[in-house]
């Protein structure tokens, strides 16, 4: 990192009362999270690296803070299975698994999330807001190496990106600044359905609530009731932070939703359709993130209002040679784009689809991106992907596919929809109906997964 040292806080909460979590309808004030980050700190084991799996929230959080304070690195891969627990280990071999499961089936030296005591505490919001210094509240120095965070894996192995506490920290009040987060104190509640291991979970449903003053809820719920129960366990100003997937699911199940004041979306484009509803729906502005595991959160739109996405104050992006660079933020240096962007004025650009998922057939150019958008956008379609196999596909044949889940449709019914949505190269040969796609938890379709069920799915 070449930006020059200096000790920033390791949370933006400054008196003791003041609220940095929620477990249940228990809040946990700054004296009660700083003392568990201590107790945890002084048990974890004698290694450089760890593999926080945490999956209560609040255990994560504690569980990363304690390694910040000690100069430990978090290894934080989006997924957990056998695989990626071996490349972890062969990237870092003296790393160990810090979980909060009665049986936790990782292959590699465990370490249980230890009991914590709860202290008799009282929650005073109408206290002032001065930094109270008997709190010994750690600073970490900005150039510290505090995660190493792994790509998703969606389009090929997974490739670890370094992580430094002065950028993190920066990018994450960047967010906070841009979605306008109230800045009084114990003013909201962060509830997050999407992994805390992940970049926007790591970003948006833990820092962004350590480094701006307020809570987080210490659950991850999927299923819509897990959702509303969630929502109903913490008092209001609540801000939601979800993905396409979840809330589309939200609001299909037809639930009372609790009133929420904020509602912020990635990992997926997100339909003008969809984001309609949600505003409708939970009477509350929408804000999408747009950002990657390389560069972090870079830019947000509210997609109610515009197309154009607005880049961070500190975030450029150039163009050469074809290709999109991002600097400045957590980039290190310049990172390519895996998009295809245009940029506009002031900091503002539009995105045409991914890099990776551009297509040509017959001549006719299109993205997978713009095709599924379509596909998403007919009545009766819950779910739906095109698929372009690779070149070296066992029959030889290169042809453009799809999986959708419709239970009230029919094939021909959604190739006759699609007739007049996209052009006749771009229909599906062939489209198959699937009770679910294999999305991971935070909503993304990992290729080498999709590949599979296609494969499952054509006869021989």
């Amino acid at each position: 990192m070449n930006k020059l040292s200096n000790k920033l806080s390791l949370v933006g909460h400054q008196h003791a009362d003041q609220i940095v979590a929620w477990q249940g309808t228990r809040a946990i004030p700054l004296a009660q999270f700083l003392a568990d980050v201590n107790t945890v700190k002084n048990q974890l084991p004698n290694s450089q690296h760890i593999f926080n799996m945490c999956a209560d929230r609040y255990h994560f959080a504690v569980g990363l803070a304690a390694a910040i304070v000690t100069g430990r690195i978090s290894l934080l891969p989006s997924t957990h299975t056998p695989d990626m627990v071996r490349q972890m280990q062969v990237f870092a071999p003296d790393v160990f698994c810090l979980h909060d499961l009665v049986h936790c089936e990782i292959d590699l030296p465990k370490f249980q999330f230890p009991e914590l005591t709860a202290n008799a505490t009282t929650i005073d919001s109408a206290t002032d807001s001065t930094i109270d210094s008997s709190l010994n509240i750690p600073q970490i120095d900005s150039a510290q190496l505090v995660a190493i965070v792994f790509t998703s894996g969606s389009t090929g192995t997974p490739v670890p990106h370094h992580k430094y506490w002065g950028t993190l920290q920066s990018s994450v009040l960047a967010e906070a600044k841009r979605i306008g987060l109230p800045k009084e104190p114990n003013s909201g509640t962060i509830i997050g359905t999407v992994p805390a291991q992940h970049m926007y979970g790591l970003e948006s449903s833990v820092l962004l609530a350590l480094q701006s003053g307020h809570a987080l809820s210490s659950k991850q719920p999927f299923y819509p009731a897990d959702i509303v129960c969630a929502l109903e366990s913490v008092p209001a100003p609540r801000i939601l932070v979800s993905t396409p997937v979840h809330m589309r699911m939200l609001l299909e199940a037809k639930v009372d939703i609790p009133e929420v004041a904020l509602i912020l979306s990635a990992t997926a484009p997100l339909s003008l359709a969809l984001a309609q509803e949600l505003e409708q729906q939970l009477n509350a502005p929408l804000q999408e993130i747009y950002g990657s595991t390389e560069t972090g959160t870079i830019a947000t739109r509210r997609p109610t209002q515009t197309d154009a996405w607005h880049l961070f104050d500190e975030v450029e992006l150039i163009q050469q040679d074809g290709q999109t660079f991002s600097t400045g933020g957590q980039a290190l240096g310049k990172v390519v784009m895996n998009d295809v962007i245009e940029l506009k004025q002031d900091k503002r650009f539009l995105l045409q689809g991914r890099t990776a998922d551009l297509i040509n057939i017959a001549g006719r150019r299109s993205s997978i991106t713009h095709l599924n958008h379509q596909l998403n956008s007919i009545l009766g379609v819950l779910d739906g992907t095109f698929y372009m196999p690779d070149d070296d596909s066992p029959d030889h044949v290169v042809r453009l596919m799809a999986c959708v889940v419709a239970p009230t449709l029919t094939s021909q019914q959604i190739i006759a929809a699609l007739r007049e949505l996209v052009a006749p190269v771009f229909i599906p040969r062939p489209l198959f109906i699937v009770p679910a796609l294999p999305r991971n938890s935070t909503g993304k379709l990992p290729r080498e997964a999709l590949k599979t069920m296609i494969q499952s799915l054509i006869k021989p």
